[in-house]
């Protein structure tokens, strides 16, 4: 694997291999890769026989529907009592910011391994691991444990599994190169149902996530020539529809699909106490031209060049020309 320094990775190997006692976290509302590089770490770990503890903000559980059937056994709400004693490994985690409510004092900096796939890491930890060519942060997983030869457990290859297809887009999008293929088979050999893991992420939608669905596509707007294609749902939205915040996952990919948009932005209210006010814009570019994670670094935000988002107070019509005016100065 390509990595951006072998000493980064060999630095990585020497804590798995030495370190008796782990945390692992990583970003606040996590995705497919988010829980499936947390799980896979932590199983990897186990199978050489670390005391490994996973940790996520209370406020995350349970997990959306889709995600639900990733194992668990090993996470812990409450940050453990020998914390100090412990390597906190980040994973999934391009800013130590994007999980305000970790357990991470001044001290805990000099004992975080930071394992990510984000170019725009900013390499927070003690040691970083950041592979921009990667596929996945699940896919730097996959690479240690066959560097250790830990073989698979069915729950390690299933939550490998999971970050691999969801941060591809099931094998769509542009990061999916000759080495995500390779992971795949592998996993699908160490016993992954491949068609079992589609028909839980993507299969079996509850009523309110279409409900949401069908809110969002009525209200598209599309600017600029249909270059860039927006729509929002409303606070009110997931009251009425009686839906989860995840439930909104997957909305943006029918406006990134739309014949000519280069940009698509999905602009969400986001839910719960002390929220008002606050909206999530998801951003997808499906041109190559664009790279959308630089608009949201300017709004605190991160990503990927093709998927990225950040948190506002902008209202709709400051977001649009906001957009708008980003969209021609990348182009122009």
């Amino acid at each position: 694997m390509s990595t951006v320094s072998d000493t980064d990775r060999e630095a990585v190997l020497l804590h798995l291999r030495e370190d008796a006692k782990f945390l692992l976290l990583t970003h606040e509302h996590p995705d497919g890769d988010a829980l499936g590089s947390l799980i896979g770490m932590h199983e990897l770990l186990r199978a050489l026989g670390r005391d490994s503890v996973m940790w996520l903000d209370p406020d995350e559980l349970p997990l959306p529907d889709e995600y639900a059937f990733l194992a668990l056994a090993g996470l812990d709400p409450d940050p453990p009592a020998d914390l100090e004693e412990r390597t906190l490994v980040f994973l999934d985690c391009g800013n130590i910011d994007r999980n305000p409510g970790a357990p991470v004092d001044e001290a805990a900096h000099a004992r975080i391994v930071n394992i990510d796939h984000h170019h725009d890491n900013t390499r927070f930890g003690a040691v970083n691991q950041v592979v921009p060519e990667a596929s996945c942060t699940a896919e730097i997983v996959w690479d240690l444990a066959r560097e250790l030869g830990v073989p698979f457990s069915l729950p390690m290859a299933e939550a490998l599994y999971t970050g691999l297809v969801t941060d591809t887009g099931r094998f769509m999008y542009s990061n999916t190169g000759p080495r995500a293929h390779v992971m795949a088979a592998d996993l699908i050999e160490a016993g992954v149902d491949a068609f079992e893991i589609y028909r839980r992420i993507w299969e079996g939608m509850p009523p309110g996530k279409l409900d949401l669905l069908a809110r969002a596509l009525n209200r598209v707007e599309r600017y600029d020539e249909g270059a860039l294609a927006m729509t929002r749902l409303t606070a009110e939205d997931f009251r009425a529809a009686d839906a989860e915040e995840s439930y909104s996952e997957g909305v943006i990919d029918h406006l990134r699909s739309l014949r000519g948009t280069l940009v698509a932005a999905l602009v969400r209210d986001r839910l719960g106490e002390g929220q008002e006010g606050n909206r999530k814009v998801s951003l997808r570019a499906s041109d190559e031209r664009v790279d959308v994670s630089a608009i949201c670094r300017t709004q605190g935000g991160g990503g990927h060049p093709q998927a990225a988002g950040f948190t506002t107070r902008m209202e709709w019509e400051e977001l649009v020309a906001f957009l708008r005016a980003e969209l021609v100065a990348q182009l122009s």
